[in-house]
Order: C-alpha cells, then structure tokens, then sequence
C-alpha cells in the first residue's frame, strides 16, 4: 500500500494544481475587462441625451 499512497497524493496534487491553473487561466483570457469606445459621431443637436422633452408648448 505504501509504493502506492506516494505517487497518488502526487498525481492529485498535481491534478488540482493543473485544474486551478487551467479553470483561472481561461477565465482571466475570456474576461472582458476593457471599456467599449464610445461613439461620438452623432449630431450633437438633435440629441435627446439628458433633456426633458415636453412635447410642443
């Protein structure tokens, strides 16, 4: 039992390191974590962006 306990506490440990690394590595590369541009090409008069319409008065 005891050539064998060795090599299986290996294999896990190195089974859980392979794992975290993996799960942590794709996870940092599939990530969105950039601010998307803004598009600023719009007519800035006709823009209804934080005004209050109040129809035609």
């Amino acid at each position: 039992m005891g050539k064998f306990l060795g090599p299986g506490l290996i294999s896990a440990v190195a089974g859980v390191v392979v794992g975290a690394v993996a799960v942590f590595g794709v996870t940092a590369a599939v990530s969105e974590n950039s601010r998307p541009e803004i598009d600023r090409t719009g007519n800035a008069d006709s823009s209804l962006l934080n005004q209050v319409e109040y129809g035609s008065r």
